[in-house]
């Protein structure tokens, strides 16, 4: 394959798709995903109940025919509530580490490949992002943006894009001093199709890597922003929001925090078995051809 050639469909395959399958954990953690996944898009058609109706006569019940995992301080079913839950916690989970990505990813790449004082700015920005933990930062984005599905989903990705801008650059200033860089450059491809062809290919395995394991970051975080009242608004169902409404009744009720606390604890552990399983097929030392 020659330098001006673009990786072929079954060399990305055999790249990424088979070191991928042969790792049990991912497969055990994919699996578990897709329950969420399915169960969060057929969520209009299996949930027994609206997950915003109100009724106070049926307010902490325990789980029965009627509500299968019983009723909050407020009536709601909290079955239907599990399930757009777990919708809203993988939209937004996914969605501000994609967004963050490809920012970070954007960052890093011009960082790497142009360098002087372009590198110099973005990377100084990118430190004053990673001066900060994750949380501490969402938290003064969510100050300023406001609360809402929409903006936290902007700030977590804002979080997310030091470590990705920074990763990418390491990778790119590595992979941009090989020979058939030079090579491609001398023959006359140009830049995009070099970053496209040659550069891209050789920094996404850990892009992947980070992208996995940033996922179950970015839940863990979404909750814990709706707990502390500064994700997303009331009545919308998320589970951050259960578990913060069912510390005032753990001893009466302990299923409203026990419901919510179990399904992201099961996520979380599902995305970090996927996470694992990413770092262990693209690390050299495990790949076999």
């Amino acid at each position: 394959m020659s330098d001006a050639t673009p990786m072929p469909a079954s060399a990305w395959r055999r790249r990424f798709l088979t070191p991928i399958a042969r790792q049990r954990t991912a497969m055990v953690g994919l699996a578990i995903l897709a329950v969420y996944v399915v169960g969060a898009l057929l969520a209009p058609w299996i949930a027994s109940h609206d997950p915003t109706a109100q009724d106070l006569m049926a307010a902490l019940q325990g789980p029965s025919a009627q509500h299968w995992l019983g009723t909050d301080s407020f009536g709601q079913d909290l079955y239907s509530r599990l399930l757009y839950g777990a919708r809203l916690a993988l939209v937004i989970g996914f969605a501000s580490v994609a967004l963050g990505l490809v920012v970070g990813v954007a960052i890093g790449l011009a960082a790497g490949l142009i360098g002087g004082r372009t590198e110099w700015l973005l990377m100084r920005i990118t430190d004053g992002l990673l001066a900060f933990p994750e949380l501490i930062l969402a938290m003064a984005f969510m100050a300023v943006l406001g609360l809402g599905t929409e903006n936290l989903v902007y700030a977590l990705a804002l979080s997310f894009v030091g470590p990705f801008a920074r990763m990418t650059r390491s990778d790119v200033l590595q992979v941009k001093s090989q020979p058939y860089i030079e090579a491609a450059r001398l023959m006359g491809v140009p830049t995009a199709a070099v970053i496209w062809r040659h550069v891209l290919p050789n920094v996404v395995s850990p892009i992947l890597v980070q992208g996995g394991m940033r996922v179950s970051i970015a839940i863990l975080l979404e909750s814990g922003l709706s707990f502390l009242g500064i994700g997303v608004v009331p009545p919308t169902p998320d589970w951050g929001l259960m578990i913060a409404e069912g510390r005032a009744f753990i001893t009466m009720a302990p299923w409203i925090s026990g419901v919510p606390g179990l399904a992201l604890a099961i996520l979380l552990v599902a995305l970090n078995l996927v996470g694992d399983g990413l770092r262990d097929a693209f690390d050299p030392s495990t790949q076999r051809e």
